[in-house]
């Protein structure tokens, strides 16, 4: 049997410019990365330790007692489970919504369609915190505080989201849909069986991003109830932080444990959020 040789193929020499992106890309994951870091390590502090000051990164002991103190005193699970139906039910609503209100903007003409999609975009420049007391006083004089309904309703009318997805539409070829119109679908059939699917990245992405805005919101939840048991994470966690004072390692393990789910969601679908980005053309904007 006759040897071969396999040629291998030299290592080409890195650039100046791919030497200076890969380090501004350690040092950008360092700058991210090291908060996290500093929150885990706090949080297997003791508490004497977590306030020491000038702090330190590593735990002289290592200790769980901060998570042990946060499951014992904390109503984790039903927080949790607030947290996961309302940013469900939100994200839901907000996908449902934006597509028809983006896809109708886009697709149909109808009188007052430019002043409509004026007030829309308005909402893009009104701080969600200004419209804080009129959305109260709302949902109070309809009797929603204290229910999932007043924690859910006000979060499902982002400008943003039914923007982003008026832009996808817009971009949707109108010949595909004429093809369709000409074999006799309707403007529904159309929407559910052609634009729809079209729409997976951007309606993806879209729903991404409004599950953890409002996985996130502190505000409105913190206003609209005062129930323990209707509590979502972000609000629970504060309220134990309140009840025993400022203990450092129980802040940072709620924290940790209130942005975990955040960090798989992210992990998972970051290459669906990148291409649903791309696909609404607003990379560039």
């Amino acid at each position: 049997m006759s040897g071969t040789r396999i040629r291998l193929k030299p290592r080409t020499a890195w650039t100046p410019g791919q030497i200076v992106l890969t380090l501004l890309g350690v040092a950008v994951s360092a700058l991210f990365t090291a908060p996290v870091a500093a929150a885990l390590f706090t949080s297997l502090k003791s508490e004497a330790e977590a306030a020491e000051i000038p702090p330190h990164w590593l735990p002289r002991e290592w200790t769980g007692q901060a998570w042990k103190a946060l499951l014992e005193t904390g109503n984790i699970t039903d927080w949790f489970i607030n947290s996961l139906v309302v940013s469900v039910c939100v994200t839901t609503v907000v996908l449902v919504v934006g597509a028809l209100a983006g896809y109708g903007f886009a697709r149909t003409e109808f009188r007052g369609k430019s002043a409509l999609l004026g007030l829309v975009m308005a909402g893009l420049m009104i701080s969600p915190a200004v419209l804080g007391v009129p959305l109260f006083t709302t949902v109070q004089q309809m009797g929603m505080v204290d229910t999932y309904w007043g924690m859910i309703l006000p979060q499902c009318a982002p400008a943003a989201m039914v923007f982003i997805l008026y832009k996808f539409f817009q971009g949707v070829p109108r010949e595909v849909e004429e093809a369709a119109f000409i074999d006799g679908a309707g403007r529904w059939r159309v929407f559910f069986t052609i634009v729809v699917p079209l729409a997976r990245p951007s309606l993806a992405a879209v729903g991404i991003f409004t599950f953890i805005a409002s996985w996130n919101n502190f505000l409105w939840p913190y206003m609209v109830t005062n129930n323990p048991d209707l509590m979502t994470m972000p609000n629970g966690i504060a309220t134990v932080m309140n009840s025993y004072g400022i203990q450092w390692a129980q802040l940072m393990a709620g924290g940790l444990m209130a942005g975990l789910p955040l960090i798989v969601v992210f992990v998972f679908f970051q290459r669906r959020i990148v291409a649903g980005v791309a696909h609404t053309g607003l990379a560039g904007q």
